[in-house]
């Protein structure tokens, strides 16, 4: 054999190796999840909010929900991103608390004490369980803002294609998995090896929402053009804020909850 048959090999076994490696990591990349149950007794909504207990396939999972003080009763059902869990969001969502908007923060399996593992499918279904929740509770579709950040915008757009809401937003959101990865991992990202896809940029023309993307231009994590490629994709009406400024955790920072609210208030009765 020779010297550049056996480099060959070589460099293709490396490659098949680096592939396996990936396609066996990729979960746990996606989903590091969080084994520290949050404790909504230490938080500042700890007066108004309550743990309601979400039915799941492995248990019980646990998420809070803050009733609107608003007449028209309009509540955000937040999905949060791939880190942490709903403790981290309860400062996220105080800007529009203030203003009397409701809000559930939805805990996925895998995160925050919760039984259950993480998938895409898994999260899926804790959505569409946490739809049902308010539904019951009275938030009825003209009462429903679908609120997604980061990785929780990938749900966020799965759920606006399968219930009727008022509105969708989408903070520092990725257009698909795999689009992510090939920006990390050219040549090695497949969407064949890929098994958790969350691909809103093959599903974002199926949403007839009003929608909202915010997305920084410095975002490293998270590319700002993905968030463009998902406004440029989507339906009318719809409403980009790119930040100059902002990266991918410092929106609140950089306008994000004006923007928001502005938008909120622009919606018809």
């Amino acid at each position: 054999m020779s010297i550049i048959l056996t480099i060959l090999l070589i460099v293709a076994l490396l490659y098949l190796v680096a592939l396996l490696f990936l396609y066996l990591t990729q979960t746990g990349k996606i989903f590091p999840g969080s084994a520290t149950k949050p404790d909504l007794a230490a938080t500042s909504i700890a007066d108004r909010g309550k743990a309601v207990m979400i039915a799941g396939e492995a248990g019980p999972l646990l998420s809070w929900y803050i009733p609107a003080s608003r007449a028209d009763g309009r509540t955000i059902c937040y999905f949060h991103g791939n880190a942490g869990s709903i403790v981290e969001r309860v400062e996220r969502v105080l800007p529009y608390l203030a203003v009397g908007y409701g809000a559930l923060l939805v805990g996925y399996p895998g995160y925050g004490g919760n039984p259950g593992k993480a998938s895409e499918e898994s999260f899926y279904r804790t959505a569409r369980a946490n739809l049902d929740f308010l539904s019951q509770s009275g938030v009825t579709a003209d009462k429903l803002i679908l609120f997604g950040e980061s990785l929780g915008t990938g749900v966020a757009v799965q759920m606006a294609t399968e219930r009727p809401a008022l509105a969708l937003i989408l903070e520092a959101p990725p257009a698909s998995i795999h689009l992510s990865a090939w920006a990390r991992y050219p040549y090695l990202a497949f969407d064949q090896l890929i098994r958790h896809k969350f691909a809103s940029i093959d599903k974002i023309d199926k949403v007839r929402l009003p929608l909202l993307i915010i997305h920084g231009e410095r975002d490293r994590t998270t590319d700002v053009r993905f968030g463009r490629m998902l406004l440029a994709r989507a339906n009318e009406p719809k409403q980009g804020f790119f930040p100059p400024e902002a990266g991918h955790n410092d929106l609140m920072q950089h306008g994000m909850p004006e923007t928001v609210r502005a938008f909120l208030q622009e919606l018809p009765a």
